[in-house]
């Protein structure tokens, strides 16, 4: 199979879901009709008020970097049981897990649920069956439990000591609740599903990955949400080619930001 016949849901599941597609005579994208008429090479801008007001209140969310304000890829994922999301990438991070970008939610009639702007924190590398195991909760703990924390000294090389003052405080750790299942549950299993994303409009290059994840979330100062997304990511090829497998577990930090903070062109 092509890799472009490989990403041809994107297109169709968007059609699907009454988000228009191509108009008559104009030549097919693999990128046509999605969320805010986003395609890639298309410019985006964000409010940076939601950003730094986050930040001003303690959030691990990085801001965007000169440069960073185009679509560089695009990417549905279908999680287990019955969710669809969209991914515009803003900044890959291929290499050392610091991607950028928009995520869309949107409802079976094509209505945007929520946006969240996310940025990498941390990947890791799982080094033992046993951490393996833990990072996709078959071992019963791990990914899926009840809450997560995150040490200052875990992240001292990540931020600067105002950045770790900001954060922390005078506190050693800030604490995240699983934001999925029972509350009274010790542990939930996380979501699995597929990832596919596409790297340029005729879909000839781009990813392909199971993902297992779980969001967990803590309150800011000032009352917003901040999200933060472990997903164990297992690669089953790129641009076609099975044989670039890989496996890790990515740190994501999430922001919900209005619609109307962002324009898309």
């Amino acid at each position: 199979m092509a890799w472009k016949d490989v990403f041809s849901y994107v297109r169709g599941m968007a059609d699907k879901r009454g988000f228009g597609a191509a108009a008559a005579g104009e030549a097919t994208r693999a990128d046509d009709g999605l969320p805010l008429g986003a395609r890639i090479g298309s410019l985006v801008k964000i409010q940076q008020s939601p950003i730094i007001r986050a930040q001003a209140n303690g959030s691990l969310i990085a801001t965007l970097d000169a440069g960073e304000d185009r679509v560089l890829a695009v990417s549905q994922l279908k999680l287990e049981p019955h969710t669809e999301l969209y991914r515009f990438y803003l900044a890959m991070g291929d290499d050392d897990g610091k991607e950028k970008f928009l995520q869309v939610f949107c409802r079976p009639d094509g209505a945007i649920a929520e946006i969240l702007y996310c940025t990498g924190l941390a990947r890791v590398i799982p080094e033992s069956l046993e951490d393996q195991r833990a990072y996709t909760g078959e071992a019963g703990y791990g990914l899926g439990d009840a809450g997560y924390t995150l040490w200052r000294e875990q992240l001292a090389d990540m931020l600067s000591e105002a950045g770790l003052a900001a954060v922390f405080g005078d506190l050693d750790r800030i604490d995240f609740t699983r934001d999925a299942g029972a509350r009274e549950s010790v542990f939930v299993a996380p979501f699995r599903g597929q990832e596919i994303r596409i790297d340029d409009a005729q879909g000839k290059h781009g990813l392909r990955q199971q993902l297992v994840t779980m969001p967990y979330v803590r309150q800011l100062a000032g009352g917003a949400r901040e999200i933060l997304s472990i997903t164990t990511e297992i690669v089953d090829g790129v641009d076609g080619d099975a044989s670039r497998r890989d496996i890790h577990v990515d740190f994501v930090i999430g922001i919900p930001v209005e619609p109307e903070r962002i324009t898309v062109q």
